[in-house]
């Protein structure tokens, strides 16, 4: 495989810190390639893991969010951000259909994307913004948690029912 095969392949970050969200969001959503040219990544397989895999998808996911927010990346931004793992998360938690969606929907390529376009629009030094980000990714945490035990308690109560 070459360096060459897709655009993301050939798009490097300038900036050195952010090296380490780079290769996380690849990591997540786009390091096998499958027949075809579909890339999935980590984030897809370990939400197979039923009851817990879409959780611990969206714990990983929330670190680029938090080095967004130390880099000092807009709160709008970090919502959106925060955003795209919720939809991720949620939608696959579902069985069967999610774990389709969870393959395609890629949140941490999009976040990343986000990070470096709105990278130093605020500085560094906003403690606020951290602070905001950070609590609002541990609401955003508690419930995708709670919502994760209610579907795994909705398709447990449907398999007795059937």
């Amino acid at each position: 495989m070459s360096r060459t095969d897709s655009k993301r392949d050939r798009e490097t970050p300038e900036r050195p810190e952010l090296r380490h969200a780079d290769l996380l969001s690849r990591w997540m959503d786009d390091i096998v390639r499958l027949p075809g040219g579909f890339r999935i990544g980590l984030d897809g397989i370990i939400g197979l893991i039923p009851g817990v895999g879409d959780a611990a998808g969206a714990v990983v996911s929330s670190v680029i969010v938090g080095q967004a927010a130390r880099f000092g990346v807009p709160a709008g931004v970090l919502l959106r951000m925060i955003g795209n793992i919720l939809i991720e998360t949620i939608i696959g938690s579902i069985p069967v259909l999610g774990d389709l969606f969870d393959f395609a929907w890629k949140a941490n390529l999009k976040n990343f994307d986000l990070l470096k376009r709105h990278m130093g629009e605020a500085s560094v030094g906003e403690r606020g913004t951290q602070r905001l980000a950070y609590t609002i990714m541990a609401v955003v945490a508690l419930a995708i948690l709670a919502v994760i035990a209610l579907v795994y308690l909705f398709v447990l109560m449907l398999a007795k029912l059937f």
